[in-house]
């Protein structure tokens, strides 16, 4: 342990944490969607987010980005300014989070649902959906660690300081466009006649369903919507870090998942406050341990056993069926 790296690292650590936490908690949302309304654990989830960050390698060659950069060319010739370029990618991204979580909800559980399978039944179609869809991606791409492009047309730059801590123009595109997806999804939940379809179903499916609900419609939103956060985390996880590989599903979900048992898996909220618990814990335990990512993992997960000791059901630990997120 090094306490002086702790105490110097400590803003860095912190702010650096809440920009990844952000990204655990989009992530997050999905687990907690799915978990609230089937009491199933999308464990091909991750794989979801997956998809969806080599998904905007779709966008950024369909502009002929990659080859301009190549050339050294300018990447904006195609008319699309920076802005425009983020939004297609973020599009895009969304996009095929949306569309491949749909595909999974009516390919790997509804068959299951319809024919009344066992939980653990579920558990299984998840974890075999999780393992083809990342070597799906392994096999059509490449098992090596792949370059955004957008990376680099995203000049990242030091817009201002928190006491000793670096605030970057990626770290507030990160942070507000997490935090303006999250309010949305949290005002659609609260306020829309699909929310409220949602968390009737949430509450008790049978009775929803003598009520005129369309739950097999409600079920497969639920996973549009999980998937469209999915697909948000995975744009700005490409704005983040800059670079992706096909097994980046499995290490994100296992953190993201981590989030939402810590919030209280189910809860809307609990989902937000455990990613940026989270991502704040795992740093300082990083810059505890002299700069060690395994011990900051480490830390979060021991972190976690510790407040479920506490609290079993987490921080914040209600389903949507029973709490107003």
């Amino acid at each position: 342990m090094d306490f002086n790296s702790f105490v110097n690292l400590f803003w860095p650590s912190t702010v650096n944490g809440l920009v990844l936490g952000s990204i655990y908690a989009l992530i997050a949302l999905g687990y907690t969607l799915v978990y609230g309304v089937l009491r199933l654990i999308n464990f091909a989830n991750s794989e979801v987010f997956m998809f969806s960050a080599f998904g905007s390698f779709f966008a950024i060659d369909m502009l002929g980005i990659p080859d301009r950069l190549a050339n050294g060319d300018d990447p904006y010739k195609t008319g699309f300014t920076l802005v425009g370029v983020l939004a297609l990618c973020l599009v895009m991204s969304i996009i095929i989070g949306g569309a491949s979580a749909v595909v999974l909800e009516r390919v790997a559980y509804r068959p299951l649902r319809k024919r009344n399978a066992p939980r653990l039944v579920f558990l299984i179609s998840a974890i075999g959906a999780s393992f083809a869809m990342s070597e799906a991606v392994g096999e059509w791409g490449t098992k090596q660690r792949q370059d955004y492009a957008l990376a680099r047309v995203f000049k990242k730059r030091r817009l201002f300081s928190i006491f000793n801590a670096d605030v970057r123009n990626d770290y507030v595109l990160v942070v507000i466009g997490s935090l303006i997806m999250m309010v949305i999804l949290v005002l659609f939940v609260n306020r829309s006649k699909v929310g409220r379809g949602i968390r009737a179903v949430a509450q008790d499916m049978e009775t929803a369903r003598l009520m005129g609900v369309n739950v097999d419609r409600i079920i497969l939103i639920t996973f549009l919507v999980g998937g469209v956060m999915a697909g948000g985390a995975a744009f700005f996880f490409e704005i983040y870090n800059g670079s992706a590989r096909y097994s980046l599903g499995f290490e994100l979900g296992v953190k993201a998942f981590t989030a939402a048992v810590l919030g209280g898996i189910g809860n809307i909220k609990g989902a937000l406050l455990g990613g940026l618990m989270l991502g704040v814990i795992e740093n300082w335990g990083t810059s505890l341990f002299e700069s060690n990512q395994k011990m900051g993992s480490v830390t979060a997960f021991v972190v976690l056993v510790l407040v479920l000791m506490l609290r079993p059901t987490g921080l914040l630990g209600e389903s949507m069926g029973r709490s107003k997120a």
